[in-house]
């Protein structure tokens, strides 16, 4: 066991977040912390991580047990580029490089054993901690998090957030820590990033607590959930969709149970109005009694959460459309010299419901944009409505009463603080400016000003951005029973896999169609990577009789090449032997020159050990994609 957390509590002034919360984390386990914005997910990371105390209750480490958090800003003043700053993480490693660097140069000058002892010594630690692959392991996560090649040479100072977000991530990812604590890792990520991330947690040693509201993700890397629910914390074994299975049982049991107490409170309340009437001293006293045993009953109670208020949301589309909802082609767009996609067609039907899938940057937003802004792309009667990610259509000076009020002049104060109770902003909320709301509530502003356009085609921006996981069931729920057209971008895959009818995704600077949600995406995208290599090997329907032979020939000559690489890596492998060998020797330990020129040998001969182990893994993996 890494930490145990024994009923621990936190409040903030009259707010609970949760109390006699218990739990443990076993090593190599990977949990997924979950519950709605607000409920303290956050603040029980900094409780783990020792960075604020609990109210009550203890968190036990195991000895020499470390936690490594993502922290998101710590490298916003970096003046090192994006590489540099994902290796500082090395800094032992790094120190260790230099020390070697030092005394190499020292000992061209001079003789002594005691320096050539410790650059030895330097060495082996130096090569036991990772140091012969510690720069290419940095490389590989940096370009599995989405970044290209050049931008690994970016001053950290022009990276945008999402970006330093990312090289935070991979400094965390490399560190290795005994327990990692991920606070929405997925935020800046593409899909392309979140599935290497998904493969990289699964097969970390380390034990992972992720909070995230990725469903999809959840369920690729959890084998256990902590839920913060109603200020309890609860544990379940399993990925997300089994917590939804036990939740579901569970949510059962305390309706059950809540709605037989409730049957009594009633009960007693209507004895304690018949007493009242009486209005006697006999009578005033069995009133106070019974009273005190309603409030009893209710101090323990567990309210279901069908008794709690939430996002009430529905969409309804207002006239009807032709059969040609959309019709685009050959859209193109460029930004300073650099084409983002090129003769794009778009067609979709009444009713459809297509997700656009791509990079970061390849122009999902853009496409959208550009759609939305040219009504002549849309069929007979469309009327469309568009979902911002980042909230541009509202006003931030605005309060959340007078933006809707001037969206909607026609609708009286009544319909319009109706329509934002159903979004949870009651009373005094509604005049809240936009300014000040989190991201989450701007999020409920914009979907309750599209759901009173009725518009009957949505184009969707990465709508459940900013949404916890109940409110993202509540879109989904409200999307799945509207009967208009949707056109949408969003790296929730689970969210896809819900509404989809066809994917759109962006390969070389073009858009393809496939029809199905994005497992049926994947799937296809697998057998299509299969097809490719089988059709390699076959002739009729696949290669001529000419490129077949020109590709065998090609194999032969790769086989031969990897044969002479082997033959050269055992001559170096047995003349480090030899080396290592000799430098063992006592009486070799006196010859300062003899022990330099060998040290200086061992050290070429290392070096291109690797060289030759690289080119044979880069032919073996060129003979392999020919096979």
């Amino acid at each position: 066991m890494l930490l145990e957390a024994s009923n621990i509590s936190k409040s903030f002034g009259e707010n609970l977040l949760f109390e006699n919360g218990s739990f443990k984390v076993e090593a190599g386990q990977h949990i997924g912390l979950i519950g709605a914005n607000g409920c303290g997910k956050t603040t029980l990371f900094k409780i783990i991580s020792g960075e604020e105390a609990a109210d009550g209750g203890f968190v036990i480490k195991g000895s020499g047990v470390t936690v490594g958090v993502l922290k998101q800003h710590a490298c916003k003043d970096s003046t090192l580029s994006c590489y540099e700053e994902a290796l500082s993480v090395f800094g032992e490693l790094i120190d260790l490089e230099t020390q070697i660097e030092d005394i190499n140069l020292e000992l061209e000058t001079k003789s002594d054993n005691d320096l050539i002892l410790k650059a030895q010594t330097l060495r082996e630690k130096f090569e036991l901690l990772g140091g012969l692959t510690y720069k290419s392991r940095t490389k590989a996560v940096l370009l599995g998090l989405g970044f290209g090649e050049k931008e690994l040479e970016l001053s950290v100072a022009k990276l945008s957030g999402g970006q330093k977000s990312k090289v935070e991530i991979c400094k965390l990812l490399l560190s290795s820590p005994d327990i990692m604590l991920l606070d929405e890792p997925t935020n800046h990520l593409d899909i392309q990033s979140i599935q290497w991330l998904d493969g990289f947690i699964k097969a970390s040693k380390s034990a992972v607590i992720v909070i995230s509201h990725d469903r999809y993700f959840l369920d690729k890397i959890a084998d256990k959930i902590i839920s913060i629910e109603h200020g309890k914390i609860n544990s379940y074994d399993g990925n997300y969709t089994k917590y939804l299975k036990v939740k579901e049982e569970r949510e059962l049991s305390v309706q059950r149970e809540y709605d037989n107490k409730m049957r009594e409170v009633h009960r007693i309340e209507g004895i304690i109005e018949q007493q009242k009437r009486w209005n006697r001293e006999k009578n005033i006293k069995t009133a106070e009694s019974k009273q005190k045993q309603i409030d009893r009953i209710l101090k323990d109670l567990q309210i279901p959460e069908s008794e709690l208020p939430n996002m009430t949301l529905s969409f309804e589309a207002e006239g009807m459309c032709g059969n040609e909802a959309l019709t685009a082609l050959g859209l193109s767009c460029a930004f300073e010299n650099k084409t983002l996609y090129e003769n794009v067609n778009i067609k979709m039907q009444r009713g459809d419901r297509v997700f656009i899938i791509g990079k970061n940057g390849c122009g999902k937003s853009t496409l959208l944009k550009q759609l939305k802004n040219n009504l002549k792309f849309f069929g007979t009667g469309v009327t469309v409505g568009y979902f911002d990610q980042h909230g541009d259509n509202l006003d931030l000076d605005k309060t959340i009463f007078s933006q809707l009020r001037d969206d909607f002049p026609q609708k009286t104060d009544t319909q319009l603080r109706s329509a934002l109770a159903l979004f949870l902003f009651k009373g005094e909320d509604v005049f809240r400016t936009i300014r000040t709301l989190s991201g989450g509530e701007r999020a409920r502003v914009a979907l309750c000003s599209l759901m009173l356009k009725k518009d009957n085609f949505l184009i969707l921006d990465e709508p459940t951005n900013h949404l916890d996981l109940a409110s993202r069931e509540i879109l989904e729920n409200a999307l799945s029973e509207y009967d208009g057209t949707i056109l949408a971008v969003s790296h929730d895959r689970y969210f896809i896999n819900k509404l989809s009818k066809g994917i759109l995704y962006f390969r070389n600077k073009e858009l393809l169609y496939l029809k199905g949600d994005y497992d049926k995406y994947v799937e296809e995208l697998e057998a299509s990577a299969t097809t490719v290599k089988e059709k390699k090997t076959i002739g009729a329907g696949g290669l001529n009789y000419k490129q077949q032979k020109e590709e065998q020939a090609r194999v032969r000559k790769l086989k031969t090449s990897i044969a002479k690489c082997e033959e050269e890596i055992e001559v170096l492998e047995k003349k480090q032997t030899e080396i290592e060998a000799q430098l063992s020797i006592p009486e070799n330990a006196a010859d300062y020159e003899k022990i330099t020129a060998l040290s200086r040998e061992l050290d070429e001969i290392k070096t291109l050990l690797n060289e030759k182990m690289e080119n044979w893994e880069n032919l073996s993996e060129q003979v392999v994609n020919l096979l």
